[in-house]
């Protein structure tokens, strides 16, 4: 019988807070959207632009530490693509502009990339370093320049058309990058699959908190932009 892996809380913990504090940005962008005053508190907006990067690490780091990673990246690819046909749905009844609909969100890079990770794993960690410092500096160059192709197929690479526009948007150039340094931080970190900070309980109710909602992060996150969208509407 295989023998269950034991979780290391940290990453759960540091995983649920990173998602509670997507929340938190999303119901303040919810609520400028819905007021049309778009000029977000610097803190949010430094949330919203690299909290999602961490976000990626994290998951390039977790990805070392778990199994079955094309199945589960089959599973998030899903999510994020139930989220853009929710967006399209939402446009369709007048709750949402055009510009809302989610096209790249993180769940579809996530998804993606989880589904590269067999491929990612045998390659030594110098060279994936270079991989994702590479990919990474490509996005950068990429997002300083605009519009570069008129096709609509090649936005998840980091391609935008005239006229793009999403509401969660993650191509892969950079993040796929920031999600292979994640995978090289695993290794260095955690070699040994086990938890780097042992003398802390992680049973103490804040932690166990964190933890809960780092362990079910991807429900949460599919959940709380519906959830949100119906309050906004309410008020």
């Amino acid at each position: 019988m295989e023998q269950k892996r034991e979780r290391i809380w940290e990453i759960d913990a540091l995983r649920g807070f990173l998602i509670l504090c997507v929340i938190l940005a999303h119901s303040l962008f919810y609520c400028a959207y819905i007021l049309h005053y778009f000029t977000l508190p610097e803190p949010i907006s430094f949330v919203i632009q690299y909290g999602g990067t961490l976000f990626v690490i994290l998951s390039g780091l977790s990805a070392t530490l778990g199994r079955r990673s094309f199945r589960r990246g089959l599973m998030v690819f899903a999510g994020g693509m139930s989220l853009t046909a929710g967006s399209i749905l939402a446009i369709q009844f007048g709750w949402l502009s055009e510009d809302m609909v989610i096209r790249f969100g993180v769940l579809h890079l996530l998804g993606i990339a989880m589904m590269l990770y067999p491929l990612l794993k045998r390659v030594p960690s110098p060279g994936l370093a270079g991989f994702g410092l590479l990919v990474v500096a490509l996005g950068l160059w990429l997002d300083t320049r605009g519009s570069l192709t008129h096709s609509r197929l090649l936005f998840p690479l980091g391609l935008r058309y005239p006229g793009f526009s999403s509401a969660d948007y993650f191509p892969l150039a950079p993040h796929l990058g920031w999600f292979s340094l994640g995978i090289v931080l695993g290794r260095c970190l955690y070699r040994e699959k086990k938890t780097r900070l042992p003398l802390i309980n992680p049973q103490r109710p804040v932690l166990r908190f964190f933890c809960f909602c780092g362990r079910n992060s991807l429900y949460i996150f599919i959940l709380h932009l519906p959830a949100l969208g119906a309050i906004m509407l309410l008020l």
